[in-house]
């Protein structure tokens, strides 16, 4: 483009400076040249009038004519000049455009690696966090099965124990059942056993306490100081205390006839022991006696 525009201004000086050198040796002002030594040619010649105004028209129209040249060449120029800046501007906003477009794909290129850097930190992040995720799950189900396979486990025993126990209870119940019934039965037996030979000893107790009794009413009758006069049809009541040995250590009398009581008495007193039975339990029977003293005559 340079080239372009090196010839015409080129040209153009070329065409000012011939200009400038007619106009500068050019005498086109209205004062009369002066007089110039002219060689006389002796060959007669053909004279020329050559009018002033017309010259002074012709020097300005040629002064005109290169004004408006001036002016042509100052516009060329300034529109080549103003083509060259709208060039330059152009360029240059080409070049801030390509600039523009050159950062913004260096711009978009670094967001990309950022983006493609956070994204493959972000796959990263999500393949450790599943993974991270399947160990645990894998570890939770472990822990799973094992719980559960501990609480079957658990709950075997438990129902094994429970059946254990039910067993044991059922058996301890039975046995318990067959001890009560084998128990009642020995009980029953016991009280039987119990109640004969109770009966028995009530009996043979009865019947050495009435034997006893006899006696010591035979004792008392032989010892009795008697009046049929007073004492027949008449009787006492006595109520006798005894050691162990028969010996007679108290006397009281209760209803009856005063004759037959006090003989009565003097009768146990004389005594002084009366028969009684070796065998505790009748002795304790026996200790206080009560008995009714029948004068006999």
């Amino acid at each position: 483009m340079l080239s372009k525009l090196t010839s015409p201004i080129g040209l153009s000086i070329s065409l000012h400076t011939v200009l400038g050198i007619v106009l500068f040796f050019g005498n086109f002002t209205s004062h009369p040249p002066k007089p110039t030594p002219m060689q006389v040619n002796l060959n007669p010649i053909q004279a020329v009038v050559v009018d002033k105004s017309i010259i002074e028209n012709h020097a300005k129209k040629l002064r005109e004519e290169e004004a408006r040249k001036k002016a042509a060449e100052r516009k060329r120029l300034k529109a080549i000049e103003d083509k060259a800046a709208a060039a330059k501007r152009r360029k240059q906003k080409e070049e801030a455009r390509i600039k523009k477009l050159e950062n913004q794909r260096k711009q978009r290129e670094k967001e990309k690696r950022i983006a493609d850097e956070k994204a493959r930190k972000a796959k990263q992040k999500a393949i450790a966090l599943e993974k991270e995720r399947k160990r645990k799950e894998a570890e939770r189900k472990k822990k799973a099965e094992k719980a559960a396979a501990e609480a079957k486990k658990k709950r075997e025993r438990e129902a094994a124990e429970k059946k254990r126990k039910e067993a044991e209870r059922k058996r301890k119940a039975k046995e318990a059942k067959e001890r009560a019934q084998q128990e009642k039965m020995l009980a029953e037996q016991m009280a039987q056993e119990m109640a004969a030979r109770q009966k028995a000893r009530s009996h043979q107790m009865q019947t050495e306490i009435s034997r006893y009794t006899a006696l010591i009413t035979q004792t008392i009758q032989r010892f009795l100081i008697t009046d049929r006069s007073t004492m027949e049809g008449k009787s006492c009541k006595l109520t006798i205390t005894l050691a162990p040995s028969g010996f007679v250590t108290n006397v009281q009398t209760g209803q009856g006839s005063a004759v037959v009581c006090n003989a009565a008495k003097n009768a146990v007193y004389k005594a002084g022991t009366l028969p009684v039975s070796k065998d505790p339990e009748v002795f304790r029977q026996m200790q206080k006696i009560s008995l009714t003293v029948i004068p006999e005559f």
